[in-house]
């Protein structure tokens, strides 16, 4: 497969590395090692597919020309819009030419999320009734450094996409509406720390995110009719653990498992394989996209705009 790199930011030169040999041009408007420019000036013959690492905004123009021109796409999440329509348009055109056209969310290779999603699948849980996310890093200084991210809905659509993917992964669409329940803005001129979630849903969803957390942080709580399920910690930042509790009647003291793991983020590679894969039998995610661009919409409607520069 010859791929192209569309960005060199850092998830562009993390995706170049994972595609080694594959990668045969570099696409980047400002970076001095790009090859290119713009991807209209790389030869149409001369690649297969793109991964395209770059702010929002350009995102939609750029896998308009790609599928166009029938080249299979991973895109870094989030893929967002003004409008579903405009999605619905790159899914058209995704299946019209045979071309991929997959978002990239790389924490769904997450051992433990593999590891809890056949865990809720056992049905050993019983029925799920409340499932908490934390999830945090110490950007907040990059991000109002930089030229472009420090606006709009701030760490909600960086963070909180992973975590409404997650969300169909595990659970499927809620049924239930989102609610916002906090939107600061402590240091950034966009938010910063932000919490939202789905009451009245089955299960119900709370999330939380930041960008204050100076020790990178993730948290899941899973709690059940017969036990409980916890991810402590991410690979890529570890040692990442793992706790599954039976749940003792009346109550009591429950017996527990626990695996923790302490190795190199293995999402990257693993999303990369699992695109060539796609590549095989081209398909798109894009309803995904439809579904969490439809909930970014929802809460965009109900939050104060950021800060002036």
């Amino acid at each position: 497969m010859r791929v192209v790199v569309v960005g060199l930011g850092v998830q562009g030169k993390k995706r170049l590395a994972i595609a080694g040999r594959d990668a045969v041009a570099t696409v980047d408007p400002v970076s001095p090692t790009a090859q290119y420019r713009r991807i209209e000036d790389v030869p149409t013959d001369s690649y297969d597919a793109a991964l395209v690492c770059t702010p929002d905004q350009v995102k939609i123009p750029l896998l308009t020309h790609l599928l166009s021109h029938g080249k299979h796409v991973l895109v870094e999440k989030p893929l967002i819009a003004e409008s579903d329509d405009q999605l619905r348009k790159l899914k058209a055109l995704a299946e019209k030419n045979r071309a991929v056209c997959y978002t990239a969310y790389n924490h769904r290779f997450e051992p433990h999320i593999v590891r809890l999603k056949r865990t809720l699948e056992s049905g050993v849980l019983g029925k799920v009734y409340l499932a908490k996310f934390f999830y945090g890093n110490g950007t907040a200084r990059d991000v109002r450094n930089s030229a472009w991210r420090d606006q709009g809905m701030g760490v909600f659509p960086d963070l909180g996409s992973h975590l409404l993917d997650w969300t169909l992964f595990l659970f499927g669409a809620p049924t239930a509406p989102a609610e916002v329940w906090r939107d600061s803005r402590f240091e950034n001129r966009a938010s910063d720390h932000f919490q939202f979630g789905f009451r009245g849903n089955s299960p119900e969803l709370d999330f939380e995110m930041t960008l204050l957390s100076w020790r990178n942080t993730f948290r899941c709580d899973v709690f059940a009719e017969l036990g409980t399920a916890h991810i402590d910690c991410l690979c890529k930042w570890g040692p990442s653990t793992f706790t599954l509790r039976k749940r003792v009647l009346p109550s009591g003291r429950p017996p527990e498992e626990t695996e923790t793991l302490q190795c190199a983020d293995p999402t990257w590679q693993a999303e990369y394989g699992h695109f060539l894969e796609l590549c095989r039998a081209p398909s798109t995610n894009i309803d995904n996209d439809i579904w969490i661009n439809g909930v970014f919409n929802a809460v965009r409607r109900t939050l104060k705009p950021a800060a002036p520069a």
